[in-house]
C-alpha cells in the first residue's frame, strides 16, 4: 500500500511514547468505509419491469450516439427513437432540444444522452406524481374504478383495498362489473383476504343501484372508503360509457360529492390508444387520477410519459406484477431513471413531493 512521503505509514499520525522507545509506531485506525444504500425491492422489480421499454430505448441510444459528433441528422435519429419508444411527439422535441443545449458539433456518448433523457421525464412526470389520499371530512370516501375491458382494474382495486386496510382503513368493495362472474368472484377472494366487505349482485344486476347499495352499506357499517369497481367498455362505445354517466348520477343521489375519485386504469400495453382512452373517460367520467398497469409487458412504457405530458393528470399507481406489492406509488425519479436504463440514485425519495 503506497503511502504519502513522511507520513510513516500511519497516516501521519506521530508514534507513541512506547513507539519511538521500542520502533513501533500506534496501529492506525481505519476510516469507516461508506456504506452504500442497497437498491430498494420496488427499485429493482421497477427496473426489471422497465426492462423491455429501457433496453429498446437505449440499444437505439446506443446505435446513435457513437463515436460522432453531434449533427442535425443524429438529433433526428434521436427524436425518431423517442416517438418509436412511445414518449409522444411533444416529449421527442423537448429531450431534442435538452440534448442539442451546449452540445452541438462535439463528442457524445449514450450515457449523456440517458442522463438528459431522465432529467426531462422526470421533470415532466414530477408535478404529475401525487398520491391518492382519502379525505377523512368525506365518509365513506367514494371511489370509482373505471376502464377498457381487460386493462387490469379489477385486481388493482384488490391490491389497493390491501393497501388501505394496512393504513387502517375500513373498506367496502363493490362488484360493479355485473356481467363477468369471474370479476364478482375474484373481488370477493381479495376481499377475504384482507378482510373487506364486498357487495355483490347477481350477474347483469343493474350496476347503479349496485353503487346505490354498496355506499349505503358502507354508511351503515361504518366503512371509510368505497372501491367501486365497473365493467370494462371500450371507449368509442356509447351505450356503455352512457352506463357510466348513470352510476355517477345515482351516486350522487346519496352523496352529491361522490364520486371523490375516478381512477382511470390503463394497460401500458395498450401504447399510443391510451391517449383516446384517458381523453374519452375524463370527458365522461371526470376522471381524476391515473393508475398504469403490465408495465413488466411492454416496451411501451413511455407512453406514460406523453399521457402525462398531454393530459397533466395526477398519476397515483403504477403497476410491474401480480402481487400486491407490485402496486406501488408512482414515483417520477425513479421511474424516469428506470426507463432510461440509469442506476437508481442513492438516497432518492420513494415519494415525490410535487
Amino acid at each position: 500500500m503506497a503511502t504519502n512521503p513522511g507520513d510513516n505509514g500511519d497516516n501521519g499520525r506521530q508514534p507513541g511514547l512506547l513507539g519511538r522507545l521500542f520502533g513501533r509506531a500506534t496501529s492506525p485506525v481505519e476510516s469507516p468505509k461508506p456504506v452504500m444504500e442497497a437498491p430498494t425491492p420496488w427499485w429493482q422489480r421497477l427496473r426489471s419491469g422497465l426492462s423491455r421499454s429501457s433496453t429498446s430505448l437505449s440499444r437505439g441510444l446506443t446505435d446513435i450516439f457513437t463515436k460522432r459528433r453531434l449533427d442535425s441528422a443524429m438529433l433526428d435519429e434521436l427524436e425518431d427513437v423517442l416517438i418509436q419508444s412511445d414518449l409522444g411527439v411533444a416529449t421527442a422535441e423537448r429531450i431534442r432540444k435538452a440534448v442539442a443545449s451546449g452540445r452541438f458539433d462535439r463528442d457524445i456518448d449514450p450515457q449523456e444522452v440517458k442522463e438528459v433523457l431522465a432529467s426531462e421525464v422526470e421533470a415532466i412526470l414530477k408535478p404529475v406524481a401525487q398520491p391518492l389520499l382519502i379525505d377523512s371530512t368525506k365518509s365513506p370516501y367514494v371511489v370509482l374504478i373505471v376502464g377498457v375491458n381487460g386493462s387490469g382494474k379489477t385486481t388493482t382495486i384488490g391490491k389497493l383495498a390491501a393497501k388501505l386496510v394496512g393504513e387502517g382503513h375500513k373498506v367496502v368493495l363493490a362488484a360493479g362489473d355485473t356481467f363477468r362472474a369471474a370479476a364478482r368472484e375474484q373481488l370477493q377472494l381479495w376481499g377475504a383476504r384482507v378482510g373487506a366487505e364486498v357487495i355483490a349482485r347477481e350477474s347483469g344486476t343493474d350496476a347503479a343501484g349496485l353503487a346505490y347499495d354498496a355506499i349505503q352499506s358502507a354508511r351503515t357499517g361504518g366503512a371509510n372508503v368505497v372501491l367501486m369497481d365497473t365493467a370494462g367498455r371500450l371507449q368509442n362505445r356509447v351505450e356503455l360509457m352512457d352506463e357510466l354517466e348513470k352510476i355517477i348520477r345515482v351516486m350522487k343521489k346519496i352523496d352529491s360529492s361522490a364520486p371523490h375519485s375516478v381512477l382511470l386504469v390503463l394497460d401500458a400495453t395498450v401504447g399510443q390508444n391510451a391517449m383516446s382512452q384517458v381523453e374519452t373517460f375524463h370527458r365522461v367520467a371526470g376522471v381524476t387520477g391515473l393508475v398504469m398497469t403490465k408495465l413488466d409487458g411492454t416496451a411501451r412504457g413511455g407512453i406514460l410519459v406523453a399521457v402525462a405530458e398531454r393530459f397533466a393528470l395526477p398519476i397515483h399507481f403504477i403497476g410491474v406484477g401480480e402481487t400486491t406489492d407490485d402496486l406501488e406509488p408512482f414515483t417520477a425519479r425513479d421511474f424516469a431513471r428506470a426507463i432510461a436504463g440509469l442506476e437508481q440514485d442513492i438516497g432518492s425519495n420513494k415519494a415525490d413531493t410535487p
